[in-house]
């Protein structure tokens, strides 16, 4: 692994069909309703096209962004080129990769970030406490996906 690269991941199951799963992610206008990290988003979810998003969880400093889609493979994988962006400083990419687990009945969703460029040493010191964050939004997305 190079040093002017860092990963953060995390995954968790989802006793609902990839589809399921798809459709609670990619419904964006519902975002406010429960998503404890990404509180709205706006956009098409189509390959090239950019979203708003307003990250601002809970004891985080909030702010909105728009990420341009990079990967749009329903029901398989979400995938944005985001904030921070300084090109060749520093990128990062969140990514949504979803698994079928259980003859497809249930899913396995992984929901992670990389980051790249040359300021990657000193902006992974900050992503490792992004994953609480992560697992609130990936616990929040399995509620409402299995109701």
């Amino acid at each position: 692994m190079s040093i002017f690269r860092a990963e953060m991941s995390t995954s968790i199951e989802i006793n609902a069909t990839p589809a399921r799963v798809w459709e609670v992610l990619t419904d964006l206008r519902a975002y406010g309703q429960w998503n404890p990290m990404i509180v709205r988003a706006e956009g098409t979810v189509q390959k090239g096209r950019r979203l708003k998003i307003r990250f601002a969880p809970k004891g985080s400093r909030a702010y909105t962004f728009f990420p341009k889609l990079l990967v749009v493979e329903p029901p398989r994988e979400l995938r944005w080129l985001g904030f921070p962006r300084f090109p060749g400083i520093l990128d990062t990419e969140h990514y949504f990769v979803i698994e079928p687990a259980h003859a497809g009945k249930s899913t396995v969703m992984i929901h992670g970030a990389v980051e790249y460029g040359l300021l990657t040493p000193v902006a992974s010191l900050f992503l490792s406490g992004t994953a609480r964050h992560f697992e609130s939004m990936n616990q929040a997305l399995k509620t409402r996906a299995e109701s």
